[in-house]
């Protein structure tokens, strides 16, 4: 978990100044791990801590500290003996007032490091993660050390090129969306295709041929594409096939790709090449629902993210292919 800056600006833009509330430790059995993270203002709330009356009582608290102007507070809770949650162990919940000038402060750092007891110089620990974070490229993990909360903050990296904005398109969209490391550029050949509300994360690129739009996608881009039209589905997998990519998944049925193979080859792309299409997408396990065809790339999707970055990050010595 991270910090989401450009969610955390936003909820700011659109409500004022927001509490954030962060699990900053965990002891025992408990709803969620250490960084899961809500924002609440007057009126609302997203994002979630676990639920129940854990996230009811740490709401209510932090649209009180947001009335009393109290910058920070942090507060350890037995979840049994406390709150009567089933859970039964204990989490400690940092709450932070954050306004449009912190955005502007973390804008340029990869981790937010902050004294949560008013401390002006940071543990020789914490000292090491910023300069390792810094100089090296180190970024820990959300951890509680010497008093000191330590998040890394994150912004999209990972570029996903959605073709066709139907039933699928919109179902993927709702559900990668919330996802703070993607970000999304979602294609369609009108802007009257789109639904009236699209998701702040998301960029709507209408282009009249969407194949074109494929050389705007940078070449480590995770394509999808699902158009009304097989013709059009055929441009873009072609012009995709000719262009850098991550991966690449096509909505159709066993037929349907056995032509487009056919085709592909035709117009000169070798086995290997046509290979690295992913067709059809999804679960077929689960169903042909649109939803449950995104939950199935979705999952698909975040296990190939997943793993491309603990690459990035030097975790595995294996660098073979993403997952499909």
């Amino acid at each position: 978990m991270a910090i989401d800056l450009l969610q955390l600006e936003r909820t700011i833009t659109a409500h004022g100044p927001v509490a954030r509330v962060v699990v900053a430790d965990t002891a025992g059995s408990t709803p969620r791990e250490i960084g899961a993270a809500m924002l609440v203002w007057d009126c609302g709330q997203s994002g979630t801590i676990g639920g129940g009356e854990l996230e009811f009582r740490a709401a209510h608290d932090a649209r009180a500290q947001l009335q009393q102007g109290q910058g920070t507070s942090l507060v350890r809770l037995s979840l049994g003996p406390t709150l009567g949650q089933c859970c039964g162990g204990a989490v400690t919940l940092l709450t932070e007032i954050y306004r449009a000038e912190d955005i502007t402060r973390l804008a340029d750092t990869s981790i937010h490091a902050r004294s949560t007891t008013g401390e002006e110089d940071a543990p020789l620990a914490v000292s090491r993660m910023i300069a390792k974070a810094r100089n090296q490229g180190e970024i820990p993990e959300p951890v509680l050390t010497q008093g000191w909360m330590i998040e890394p903050i994150t912004r999209p990296q990972s570029p996903i090129w959605i073709y066709g904005a139907g039933h699928v398109g919109r179902a993927l969209v709702q559900t990668l969306a919330p996802l703070p490391e993607l970000a999304i550029t979602w294609v369609d050949v009108d802007l009257s295709r789109y639904p009236d509300e699209v998701p702040d994360s998301v960029t709507c690129l209408p282009a009249a041929d969407p194949s074109k739009a494929v050389a705007l996608a940078p070449i480590d881009a995770h394509h999808l594409v699902l158009t009304y039209s097989h013709v059009m589905d055929l441009e873009i997998c072609h012009a995709i096939l000719s262009h850098s990519f991550a991966s690449a998944g096509l909505i159709g049925s066993a037929t349907k790709w056995a032509r487009f193979r056919k085709r592909l080859t035709a117009l000169g792309h070798g086995c290997t090449e046509i290979d690295q299409i992913n067709c059809p997408i999804g679960d077929p396990s689960l169903g042909k629902h649109p939803q449950a065809i995104a939950l199935g790339v979705g999952t698909a999707l975040l296990k190939s993210v997943a793993y491309n970055n603990k690459l990035d990050r030097g975790v595995s010595s294996d660098r073979g292919h993403a997952p499909r």
